[in-house]
């Protein structure tokens, strides 16, 4: 792929990398495995642009964290915070709003889609 392209690409998926950590980290996790859980779920990112966000997130009240010290190295767990919650809840409405959008240009360019071209 060109560069503009990947440039295109990658601002597309910088957004939804923050929703879906809103939404991963309602039950508690730490940076490596939420990297791990992104990725599994076809969200590539990468631990240079996830630990800014996770602290940024936590900087802005969407996300708390507490330091876990029982395990051999200590290690920084995030959960989601309610102003965190209705974030997440916000951003999933508008996901819906500019999907719905985005399809309903597709069928204006395209024409509408039946199930038997499918």
């Amino acid at each position: 792929m060109s560069e503009p392209f990947d440039t295109h690409l990658q601002e597309l998926r910088r957004g939804t990398v923050v929703l879906a950590c809103l939404q991963l980290l309602r039950t508690p996790g730490y940076g490596y495995a939420l990297l791990e859980q992104l990725e599994r779920r076809g969200f590539a990112t990468d631990a240079n642009t996830l630990y800014p966000l996770l602290r940024r997130l936590e900087k802005q009240g969407f996300l708390t964290s507490e330091w876990n010290t029982e395990d051999s190295r200590p290690r920084k767990f995030y959960v989601t915070s309610e102003q965190g919650l209705g974030l997440a809840e916000i951003l999933r409405q508008e996901w819906r709003a500019l999907a719905s959008a985005i399809a309903s240009l597709h069928e204006t360019s395209t024409g509408p889609s039946t199930d038997e071209e499918h």
